[in-house]
């Protein structure tokens, strides 16, 4: 089986809608004794496509993160081959990371803390907290979050990090950090100097705020800052939209909104999705993604975790090195953008948190946030005694 995407318009609003759905590795389905390739499929789906969008989006909602796998014995040890545990294969990335400067980045929701119904009780313990300032005095670190990154910082209560806030639509970091963090400017400035490049960055370019000290943070990156108007419009049309919606949230992450369905019945999940679609209609500019237990509504302009990532090691001055070693752990599927940079670029590895199989470009797993936990101790203790060493 692999994963495809189907998209059909919104029946209502004309909008159209991406969910991800299992398809045959073929890409054919069966139909009438033939084989009929995916897209002409789903041209025959399109006089049914209320149904089928009501089917695929109840799949997508069920799932609402990296995509599961079937979960049957053989299939999970297979997986667990291929993605073993970070605590197990601890040595192997060890070795790998050995003589390299290692960059931390770290998701929140369900890896520094548990999935909790209620987002505003999603509360770090104490002992994560010290495990994470632990890293942060060894290594560059970084929170790259879906959330508001002052929301994040509130949680986490920690200076020595860097915080990629919605979706790394929001970058600060610590003024007086690493000793890298005095090239910050220079190599920003040299960043900025590339941009007509490329489109995406000069887009960047034109709505950065760069190196402005605001207490002990450095704002690095808003490269969504133009759309600040529009998402507070949107926030407040959703929070009346879905009012009778008993469970629903609304959460304002500042440069994306985020509606949490973890306590909706799951017969009211479609009327929810249809309330979201019927806000953004008019905004353009907006664009629905899907993340774990919630709708996740962002500005078009190409800019994930991914890009935060890329981002965040260009700023530090490792773009062009070949002794940095990037660790990213994360459990939902947005932080699979992040994954899949570390993979392209063919440099650290990416930790997917999981207790099944999913689709996934992370190397290695780990179980929950307690794991999490137990290996950034272990990382911190093997760089002690390196350091003892020599």
């Amino acid at each position: 089986m692999t994963n495809q995407k189907l998209v059909i318009p919104d029946a209502k609003s004309g909008i159209p809608m991406a969910f991800p759905i299992a398809m045959p590795d073929s890409a054919l389905f069966p139909l009438n004794g033939n084989r009929l390739p995916l897209k002409k499929l789903l041209k025959k789906l399109a006089p049914n496509a209320n149904g089928a969008r009501i089917n695929a989006l109840l799949d997508s909602m069920r799932a609402s993160s990296p995509t599961r796998r079937p979960s049957d014995t053989e299939d999970h040890a297979s997986w667990n081959l291929h993605h073993p545990s970070a605590l197990t294969m601890f040595d192997e990335i060890e070795a790998a990371a050995t003589g390299k400067q290692i960059v931390v980045f770290l998701d929140y929701d369900g890896t520094l803390s548990p999935i909790v119904e209620d987002p505003d009780r999603a509360f770090i313990t104490s002992e994560m907290r010290e495990a994470v300032r632990d890293v942060a005095k060894l290594f560059p670190s970084a929170i790259v979050s879906g959330r508001c990154r002052a929301k994040v910082y509130d949680f986490v209560q920690l200076t020595e990090l860097y915080y990629a806030g919605s979706h790394g639509m929001d970058i600060k970091g610590p003024s007086k950090g690493h000793k890298s963090q005095k090239r910050v400017s220079t190599k920003l400035n040299c960043f900025l100097k590339n941009c007509h490049k490329n489109l995406i960055f000069l887009q960047i370019f034109l709505m950065l705020n760069v190196c402005n000290v605001q207490g002990n943070q450095t704002v690095l990156c808003q490269p969504a800052r133009a759309f600040l108007p529009i998402i507070d419009e949107v926030y407040k049309a959703l929070i009346e939209q879905v009012k009778h919606i008993p469970g629903a949230k609304v959460e304002n992450n500042r440069f994306c909104l985020s509606v949490h369905y973890r306590c909706v019945e799951e017969k009211k999940w479609i009327e929810l999705a249809d309330q979201v679609k019927l806000v953004i209609k008019d905004y353009s500019q907006l664009r629905v993604t899907h993340g774990r237990k919630v709708f996740e509504i962002r500005p078009t302009i190409k800019w994930d975790k991914g890009n935060a990532v890329e981002f965040l090691l260009e700023s530090l001055g490792f773009d062009e090195s070949s002794d940095v070693f990037p660790m990213y752990i994360g459990d939902d599927r947005t932080d699979e953008d992040a994954f899949r940079v570390l993979r392209e670029r063919g440099q650290g590895l990416g930790i997917l948190v999981s207790k099944g199989p999913k689709e996934t470009n992370a190397s290695y797993t780990l179980q929950e946030p307690m794991e999490v936990m137990h290996f950034l101790r272990r990382l911190v203790e093997w760089k002690k005694v390196s350091l003892f060493r020599h």
